[in-house]
């Protein structure tokens, strides 16, 4: 057996080991947003306080990015993934037996805490085991493979829920936390003992080579790196919706403003799902192909997502079912369009820094998110303290998605003017449309 065959046999193997963890941490991350409403009714919550559950949780998370990216780049991904999963082990066995909402607040934050950890570490990983044309894609696909994640929350978590009870099914969780931990600390390793299959027969394009800055620390310079901000932006206004939709009040929206069943809405999740698995890769592919393109496809998604939203708030009658589907899956996709963010990140700073510029670019989506989740609770509260939301209450509630959004694409905007000049003192011309079309008709 060949060096290299081995490298890439044991590349793809530990890729998958830390990708296993990532599912558990979705499951981890969404199993309350599927449960929502038995959650208000087990700890007698109203919406603005269930939305302190997510908003904890996220904001947690958020917070957490660039701590997390710090460590990342000192101790490696490896223990940092255990120690995540760890936490959200414990973090399960708290909301398993918790009584009272500051118990499970308290279990909330260790389960925002632990996921920080694990996203970036996997993109950590992926970036050091592999040649950068192919980080893109397998970027992409972990994130799209974990998601996974959502459907074991959406079907059989929701199950057990139902039929053995909340504390049997949170202990459940819990223990598959601990085994994630244990896998990982088998199975991961930082770094290869040779270099990335490829790098030598395959030069990095001059995307993917950035500066080395040896003279100031990795926070420093991922804080002044256009790029992390580009990469935040991005993921902020392709995915705070999603993260408003799929951790808290999709659910409740969908079972009291359509009056959908439980089932019927698992099948909307379990859509939003395959859908957000089957566009990942795709995204990862134009990402590898037109790297200096990237915003193109930030902006119609970001479109295509805005007009998913528009089709189910702008009638004042609840919708077919197909139609539910057909609008949830769209803005489906801009989970996956996140990690375009995380790859404008990845090509602006050197991999001692990586781990901060990472972290810095996974906070859009969950400030915009918890900020929104938090915000629809309070206006929910106002309009409706019975509970007893319907279409009208949801329809208000969610127009706070128009301020983040709108502070979201300003960002966008410059911060992708300033990381363009940065490319230009790489040597990186982004060309004009038009000649880049003549080139590739020429092709």
């Amino acid at each position: 057996m060949s060096e290299a065959r081995y490298s890439a046999r044991k590349a793809y193997f530990i890729w998958a080991v830390a990708t296993a963890a990532y599912i558990v941490a979705i499951v981890h991350r969404t199993s309350l947003g599927l449960t929502g409403l038995e959650a208000a009714q087990r700890f007698g919550a109203s919406a603005a306080e269930l939305s302190l559950f997510t908003v904890v949780q996220l904001c947690v998370y958020a917070a957490a990015q660039i701590p997390v990216g710090i460590t990342l780049d000192k101790i490696g991904a490896r223990k940092l993934i255990a120690l995540g999963a760890l936490m959200m082990a414990v973090g399960q066995f708290g909301m398993a037996f918790a009584d009272s909402i500051p118990l499970a607040l308290a279990a909330r934050v260790l389960i925002g805490a632990g996921d920080a950890t694990t996203f970036v570490s996997v993109l950590k990983l992926v970036a050091v085991w592999f040649p950068p044309s192919k980080a893109p894609l397998l970027s992409q696909l972990t994130g799209q493979i974990a998601q996974t994640g959502q459907i074991i929350s959406a079907v059989p978590f929701v199950i057990v829920v139902n039929n053995l009870g909340w504390s049997q099914a949170y202990t459940i969780l819990g223990i598959v936390g601990v085994f994630a931990s244990l896998w990982t600390l088998a199975w991961v390793r930082d770094f290869p003992e040779v270099g990335p299959l490829g790098t030598a027969a395959r030069p990095p394009r001059p995307i993917d080579v950035v500066p080395h800055r040896v003279d100031i620390s990795p926070l420093r310079g991922a804080m002044s790196t256009s790029g992390s901000w580009l990469g935040f932006w991005t993921h902020l206004i392709t995915a705070f919706s999603f993260n408003v939709f799929i951790f808290l009040w999709g659910t409740p929206f969908l079972r009291l403003g359509h009056a959908l069943s439980q089932a019927q809405v698992s099948l909307v999740i379990t859509c939003m799902t395959l859908v957000g698995m089957v566009s990942g890769p795709l995204i990862g592919m134009f990402c590898a192909r037109h790297p200096l393109r990237r915003s193109w496809l930030v902006y119609a998604i970001v479109a295509g997502v805005v007009c998913a939203w528009l089709v189910m708030l702008l009638p004042t009658q609840p919708l077919p079912l197909w139609v539910l589907i057909v609008s949830c899956t769209m803005i489906a996709v801009g989970g996956p369009a996140s990690l375009i963010g995380l790859d404008f990140a990845r090509t602006s700073n050197p991999t001692a820094q990586l781990g901060v510029g990472s972290g810095i670019a996974n906070m859009g989506g969950f400030v915009g998110g918890f900020l929104c989740i938090l915000a629809v609770g309070v206006v929910l509260d106002r309009l409706r303290p019975s509970g007893q939301y319907d279409l009208a209450d949801f329809r208000t509630a969610f127009s706070v998605m128009l301020v983040p959004l709108a502070v979201g694409l300003v960002g966008f905007v410059v911060t992708k003017k300033n990381t363009r000049e940065d490319y230009r003192e790489r040597g990186i011309v982004v060309p004009p449309v038009r000649e880049a079309w003549k080139t590739y008709r020429k092709k």
